[in-house]
């Protein structure tokens, strides 16, 4: 399509969403605010595509300045979409978040978009070059890419080990709000359930099972507690939004 040198390095290759992460989770795309966040301690940015304001030309602008951050930038597409998928992989992001997956025949989509031919459907066009950024070819692209599938209704929760054998997944990624939604409890009864057949114990079992591992949103940090007491070390602990309320609030409490 074109070419991709550049003069930028290649990064270390470490996983988008590594073991004992804390995690921020991006709803708006103020370029500026998110490079500080970037370099405020999480080890990683999760950009909101479905429910927050990351459009594609928002995409695009988040991409080129979180590009040489301490952080890792992940995106949560906004569903099985496999022009969103490239699209966050091309503007430089080191994985994907999936939501919206209710079948093993979306997991597998999912993972098609994910990577490149022989191992999946994705279109070459790296945005990275653009800016001088790093591009990997496709060899290395398919190798450190990270595949995360939200289990977050009912059809994925039944189709999990499936799911989690599928290759290419990388990391289950548990969506409390929309599971407990889906199961019709309430998302502290989900957490408690730590039953041996308890939805989260199960997502964790079929992850063990195949050499994978579990993240999961917290949204308020009063629940990561409870996520890292079931086994999940990887978590989004908070959103900008929440954090600048929290911030906000500390500030007023000194003052």
């Amino acid at each position: 399509m074109y070419a991709t040198s550049s003069s930028a390095p290649e990064p270390s290759p470490r996983p988008a969403i590594g073991p004992a992460s804390r995690g921020l989770w991006l709803m708006g795309s103020d370029v500026d605010l998110a490079r500080r966040l970037a370099r405020s301690g999480f080890d990683w940015l999760a950009l909101d595509a479905q429910h927050g304001a990351v459009d594609r030309s928002a995409l695009v602008d988040l991409g080129r300045a979180l590009g040489d951050v301490g952080a890792n930038f992940v995106v949560r597409v906004p569903g099985v979409d496999h022009s969103w998928i490239g699209a966050s992989l091309d503007a430089g992001a080191a994985g994907v978040v999936i939501p919206s997956v209710t079948s093993l025949d979306d997991a597998r989509s999912g993972v098609r978009a994910t990577f490149y031919p022989p191992l999946g459907e994705r279109s070459w066009g790296p945005l990275t070059p653009m800016w001088d950024g790093y591009a990997p070819d496709a060899e290395r692209a398919n190798a450190h890419v990270q595949c995360a599938v939200m289990i977050e209704t009912a059809g994925a929760l039944e189709a999990v080990e499936e799911i989690a054998a599928l290759d290419g997944v990388g990391l289950l990624f548990l969506g409390p709000v929309d599971l407990s939604l889906s199961l019709g409890v309430s998302v502290d009864e989900l957490l408690a359930d730590d039953s041996p057949t308890g939805p989260v114990p199960r997502i964790l079992a079929a992850a063990r099972r195949n050499g994978s591992d579990v993240a999961a949103f917290a949204g308020d940090p009063a629940r990561v507690p409870a996520l890292r007491a079931l086994g999940i070390d990887r978590v989004a602990v908070t959103t900008d939004i929440a954090l600048v309320a929290l911030g906000a609030e500390r500030v007023l409490d000194l003052t």
